[in-house]
């Protein structure tokens, strides 16, 4: 066996790789990504009467398409009564940051981080309460987003487009892994 000299065993550290905390209701779905030499085709969802078939009880009411400019972050969403599901296709990369402060949730205060698009095709289904933005990780190119809600937008009273800062969970959260 091999033995480290003094200032690489006192910084020395394994990995964990045991599996995060998911937050409660926090959903993925994994989607079937179809290629030709043509070009190829990724199936969202099928909906029958606003209601997405993978993902039962959640009824479409608004489909929107949001790009990010190369490096930014947006942050953070939050909102009382709509859920949100997120598809980012597999050509662009965003980190998408969510945190859970429903009050009395099983997972109140916890932190997931989620990389989207970067070669797979999947839904996230984000619940009301908890927080969510990303961060573009390509350095050159916008990435976009596709994403489902059930309620739609509306600037009045009845607006449910809430903010939080985007360092409300720390700084560090934004950054790259440095694993």
């Amino acid at each position: 066996m091999t033995e480290f000299n003094d200032a690489a065993k006192a910084q020395y550290a394994v990995q964990d790789y045991s599996p995060k905390t998911p937050i409660a209701d926090v959903e993925i779905v994994q989607l079937r990504r179809f290629n030709d030499d043509g070009g190829a085709m990724t199936e969202l969802g099928r909906l029958d009467g606003g209601m997405h078939k993978d993902l039962p009880g959640f009824e479409a009411r608004q489909i929107n398409y949001s790009v990010v400019e190369p490096l930014a972050t947006k942050a953070f969403h939050l909102h009382k009564r709509q859920t949100d599901v997120w598809y980012v296709p597999p050509s662009d990369k965003l980190l998408l940051v969510l945190a859970d402060v429903r009050k009395g949730s099983p997972t109140e205060g916890t932190i997931q981080r989620i990389v989207l698009g970067d070669g797979n095709s999947r839904l996230v289904r984000i619940p009301p309460g908890v927080a969510h933005g990303c961060k573009n990780l390509r350095p050159a190119t916008p990435s976009v987003i596709v994403y489902f809600v059930d309620v739609q937008f509306s600037v009045d009273e009845h607006c449910d487009e809430g903010r939080i800062p985007w360092d409300s969970f720390g700084e560090e959260v934004w950054e790259v892994a440095k694993e």
